[in-house]
């Protein structure tokens, strides 16, 4: 015996995939637009810690030469 499903039914199983597919789609664009926005703010931080690094180098070689340091 077969079972026969109703139109209502039908259409239910359809907007059920496409609200399931969809979530998923978004959770997959979630993960991929928070892994960047880590790599970002990576790289930023990375840069700053290279400035404040030259910064402090070209400091200390001022002193050791007596010459007045670079202004903030």
């Amino acid at each position: 015996m077969r079972d026969r499903l109703s139109k209502s039914e039908i259409r239910k199983d359809a907007v059920q995939g496409t609200v399931e597919a969809a979530a998923s789609t978004v959770g997959q664009v979630a993960t991929i637009v928070t892994g960047a926005v880590r790599d970002v703010a990576s790289a930023v931080g990375g840069f700053a810690t290279e400035v404040f690094e030259i910064r402090d180098s070209a400091r200390k070689a001022a002193a050791e030469h007596e010459i007045s340091p670079p202004s903030e």
